[in-house]
């Protein structure tokens, strides 16, 4: 029986913005701490809008090509090679589903954990988290660095050397997702809200609600435009 002939996989709008960018920094010979122009400089020349243009420059962070800062606009942490920001980027997306499964099935345990184990000092790091990512916000940052101490508090207060263990096999990809996620408008304070729902039902000592709470959090969490995207 003769093979199919499949279909023609287009190109996704993203993935032509990820390789025009890659195409302007190898052009313009743009060296590590160089800046691109403007955002709204830089959808006009490209003909997109800026939320697609803020998705691509979101993909570019995740793989460490740039970083993204509030006010800075974005500058050039290591120049791509080649076509493989695009392999990056589409292997990246391909794992996120992966990753959001690995989370629920980890940190929803770690928040019940934590309910039932935690001291008084674990839960003074899990609130001085919560004011970091606040202090972010309010700064108009997107809270990445508060979000990392909290669910690395609520894993401390977990007490489960072995399930600590894995959240580090996969932190790196936690993180991808983690970016991904508080880009997105309006996300860093609904974010903070989970966290804090999560924080009260440990500090009341509430296994099922806190295990309730970080499954919700992780569902919001994880409603990404990339994923959007790939359905």
């Amino acid at each position: 029986m003769a093979d199919q002939i499949r279909p023609v996989n287009r190109p996704r709008l993203y993935e032509v913005i990820v390789e025009q960018l890659c195409d302007h920094i190898a052009a313009r010979d743009m060296q590590v701490g160089e800046r691109l122009p403007a955002e709204r400089e830089l959808a006009g020349q490209l003909g997109v809008s800026r939320a697609s243009l803020s998705q691509a420059l979101v993909a570019l962070e995740v793989q460490g090509i740039l970083s993204v800062r509030h006010g800075d606009g974005a500058v050039l942490v290591r120049r791509p090679v080649g076509d493989m920001a695009i392999r990056a980027l589409r292997e990246h997306a391909d794992r996120l589903p992966e990753v959001i499964e690995a989370r629920e099935a980890l940190e929803v345990k770690l928040a019940e954990l934590a309910a039932a184990r935690r001291s008084d000092d674990e839960m003074r790091a899990i609130d001085h988290a919560l004011d970091v990512m606040e202090a972010e916000i309010s700064g108009g940052e997107r809270g990445v660095s508060g979000d990392e101490l909290f669910h690395r508090a609520v894993t401390a207060a977990a007490h489960s050397p072995l399930l600590a263990r894995l959240m580090g096999e996969i932190a790196e990809l936690i993180r991808e997702t983690r970016i991904e996620s508080l880009s997105q408008s309006d996300r860093p304070r609904s974010s903070l809200e989970g966290h804090r729902r999560i924080a009260e039902a440990i500090r009341r000592e509430d296994t099922v609600k806190a295990g309730r709470a970080m499954a919700d959090h992780i569902r919001l969490v994880s409603d990404v435009e990339l994923l959007r995207a790939e359905r």
